[in-house]
């Protein structure tokens, strides 16, 4: 197997195993495929290439210069408020379709949205950095990805069903997460004390994403009920 193959592999098979197992949660009333793949393939493409040219404008400089200095703390914050709104481009696609109706698509959408972002920028790196950064990168970036992006997708899934009236806060929320792992993964590389906190963030997002999903679950069995009692 090429060079080529293995970052393709590696970059993309755990985001389409998450992907498989996000969207058999959704057992109640299952998404069109089509969207799914679609908003997979949007925030593996368009979202990816938007945060790549924002976050060069704003970190690297070039022909403009970076705002402020490439700090570990401003390099962060570019990536938590660049790449959650750019992930969302690919929500979008299935919330104007009106395929959104709740907590549980929500889910569904923007883990599809985090995980072809992650995977695209897992492939990236592989391409830089070798087929050995994507395979690390592999066993935490799409999980992170698809938590943040889910917190976002159950935003306008909420605000489908009108019980939310804003998304503002779960972009907030979703931002400050993405901020607070690379802000501690980028002080670990010259601290290792700093994996605590990594590994407390990985187990916050498990228990947003677990809560989440608890509630996704549990509106689509009272949507199931319902249905059922009316025919």
């Amino acid at each position: 197997m090429s060079t080529l193959n293995y970052l393709i592999f590696f970059a993309y098979a755990p985001a389409l195993a998450l992907l498989w197992y996000f969207y058999h949660k959704d057992r109640y009333e299952p998404e069109p495929k089509k969207y799914v793949i679609a908003t997979f393939l949007i925030g593996a493409t368009l979202s990816v290439s938007v945060a790549y040219v924002l976050e060069g404008v704003l970190t690297l400089g070039g022909i403009i210069k970076p705002l402020l200095p490439a700090t570990a703390f401003y390099v962060a914050l570019v990536a938590g408020i660049v790449e959650e709104p750019a992930k969302a481009l690919a929500i979008l696609l299935p919330f104007r379709a009106r395929q959104m109706d709740g907590v549980m698509d929500g889910i569904v959408y923007g883990v599809a949205a985090g995980l072809g972002f992650a995977a695209t920028e897992n492939f990236l790196y592989g391409l830089g950095w070798g087929v050995g950064v994507t395979i690390a990168r592999a066993f935490l970036t799409p999980f992170a990805h698809a938590t943040w992006s889910a917190i976002v997708g159950v935003g306008y899934g909420l605000l489908s069903e009108g019980k939310s009236f804003s998304v503002g806060q779960f972009y907030a929320l979703a931002i400050l997460l993405h901020f607070m792992w690379d802000y501690f993964a980028f002080l670990s590389t010259r601290v290792p004390a700093y994996n605590v906190m990594l590994v407390f963030l990985i187990m916050l997002n498990v228990a947003i994403l677990r809560y989440f999903l608890t509630l996704g679950e549990e509106e689509d069995r009272e949507r199931f009920w319902y249905y059922f009692f009316r025919r």
